[in-house]
């Protein structure tokens, strides 16, 4: 499938989806409490989504994933199942949110904390979204796609953590996945190279331990290998003429940049 470059009224339909979704993340977060079932968490999302936002929780029968969200939690990399397990104190846990309204698709995802972190439990977090950060801080036409995933394995991995391979970043728009691949590792001067007008997501998912991830036996739950801790965070993005457009901005992060690395 070739990259789609979506026309301004595309791009408009997708803010709404992007503000939608970052709403729910908004949302959520006050019932991120140690003793709450992750189902729990699923079905308040579910609700709001389809009641409150008249719009269509991409997840549900992807493929045939079972629920609205994404739920991963402490070593869980990605597409965690939300489950009746509870949360406990000190745990984290990535909620991933992709809401479809009139045909397009926000794809957004957040870590929080259930009760309070440890330290080295809350420096893993902040580096997974310095991460992204410097992803999205390079996104402007010209640049290419192996240099913002070089610049995000090159943080991360300075600060002793390494970043899961298997999966990416993706296009976005009509479609839940579709071109470009955004690789959160690579070589400078290589891949896609950025236009006006394309949208995708920048996702690094960054581990305490070793990057090597397994699938359990429900063939969604990702899992680290060596059982240590697993962050991430995601936007969806649209690159301007001379730069980027956050499309899932959240207000508690107006001021991004002020978070980059010095």
């Amino acid at each position: 499938m070739a990259i789609q470059i979506k026309s301004p009224e595309q791009i408009e339909k997708m803010r709404v989806a992007g503000r939608l979704a970052a709403d729910v993340l908004d949302m959520i977060g006050p019932y991120v409490v140690p003793g709450v079932t992750t189902e729990e968490l699923d079905r308040i999302c579910h609700d709001y989504i389809v009641n409150e936002q008249q719009a269509i929780p991409a997840p549900l029968n992807y493929h045939g994933f079972p629920k609205s969200i994404c739920t991963s939690v402490n070593y869980q990399v990605c597409h965690g199942i939300p489950s009746d397990k509870k949360l406990k104190k000190g745990d984290i846990i990535n909620i991933d949110i992709t809401v479809i309204k009139d045909g397009f698709h926000g794809d957004t995802s957040k870590m929080f904390y259930a009760g309070e972190p440890n330290v080295a439990t809350k420096r893993l977090c902040d580096v997974a979204q310095k991460a992204l950060y410097i992803g999205i801080d390079m996104v402007r036409p010209g640049i290419k796609l192996g240099d913002i995933g070089h610049a995000i394995q090159t943080y991360s991995e300075a600060q002793h953590y390494s970043i899961v391979r298997e999966y990416c970043g993706h296009g976005i728009g009509e479609v839940f996945h579709e071109e470009p691949q955004v690789l959160h590792y690579g070589k400078p001067d290589t891949g896609v190279t950025l236009e006006e007008g394309m949208t995708f997501t920048i996702e690094p998912m960054v581990n305490q331990g070793k990057r090597h991830i397994k699938t359990l036996p429900d063939n969604w739950t990702v899992i680290t290998k060596d059982h240590k801790l697993s962050a991430q965070w995601e936007h969806t993005l649209n690159v301007t003429s001379d730069g980027v457009e956050i499309l899932t901005l959240r207000d508690e992060e107006k001021n991004w940049r002020d978070l980059l690395p010095r």
